[in-house]
């Protein structure tokens, strides 16, 4: 009687089936993935009051002036 082979299954088929197949293509997730609040770099010039009026309140000052001219805008200024 010839012995049965140490490793039955293909280690490549093995591997294979360990990942699930995907639900919806990738393409259809990355088009719903839209990023409301992403924010881009920008580089622009301030006036140096406004910068150290923002800058004394610490880090995220960013933040806080991104806040500011977001509400500007909700208030139509």
């Amino acid at each position: 009687m010839a012995n049965p082979p140490r490793r039955p299954v293909n280690p490549m088929d093995a591997a294979e089936a360990l990942f699930k197949p995907a639900k919806r293509p990738v393409e259809a997730v990355v088009e719903k993935r839209a990023l409301p609040k992403a924010k881009e770099l920008v580089s622009l010039k301030l006036d140096s009051a406004v910068l150290e009026h923002f800058q004394e309140g610490g880090p995220g000052w960013q933040d806080r002036l991104n806040d500011m001219l977001a509400r500007a805008i909700a208030a139509g200024i």
